[in-house]
């Protein structure tokens, strides 16, 4: 299948971009040329008009036929335009979608970090330090129980030296209102 040219698929929305904006050049340069021949043709319709008051047919023929020449220059870039504006708007309302595909996750460095959070062991050092944690806790039983319990802290998850929970865990174990269980 063969991709037209203003197709954006495949590009970033920073590439797309700047390739648009090299259509919007050759857009404005279209127009500034059509502005230019436009004002040609009315030197040469004024030329014309000027020769016929004037009495010569030969020199008004002549601005006639370059008056129709420049009026077919026109047209050719006037219809150049109209397909460039045509598709720089097919490539403007393809801009939007090229941003939604474009990946914010990277799949890959998400897999290594989930299996890293679950103690997965991978060939090589995390990345990020990530593992540092629970390579500690590996080295010290004690330590991981320690570490839970701060963080618990740290939550408001804590026991107090019963083993039941603070006041905060409490409130949210299922005991009904009133003091009573449910």
């Amino acid at each position: 299948m063969e991709q037209g040219i203003d197709d954006l698929r495949g590009m970033s929305p920073a590439g797309a971009r700047e390739y648009i904006f090299h259509f919007i050049t050759a857009l404005k340069l279209a127009e500034k040329n059509r502005a230019a021949l436009e004002a040609d043709l009315e030197k040469w319709r004024k030329r014309e008009e000027l020769a016929r008051s004037r009495g010569a047919e030969d020199l008004a023929g002549e601005a006639a036929r370059e008056t129709e020449r420049i009026r077919g220059k026109i047209a050719a870039v006037s219809a150049e335009e109209a397909e460039i504006k045509a598709q720089v708007e097919t490539m403007r309302r393809q801009l939007p979608g090229l941003a939604a595909r474009e990946r914010s996750i990277d799949p890959d460095i998400l897999e290594q970090e989930l299996n890293i959070a679950l103690g997965k062991d991978l060939a090589g050092p995390a990345p990020s330090g990530a593992g540092r944690g629970l390579e500690a806790a590996n080295a010290a039983p004690g330590a991981a129980d320690a570490a839970l319990e701060a963080l618990k802290a740290r939550m408001g998850l804590a026991r107090d030296s019963a083993g039941t929970p603070d006041s905060g865990e409490a409130a949210n174990s299922g005991a009904a209102p009133g003091g009573g269980e449910a």
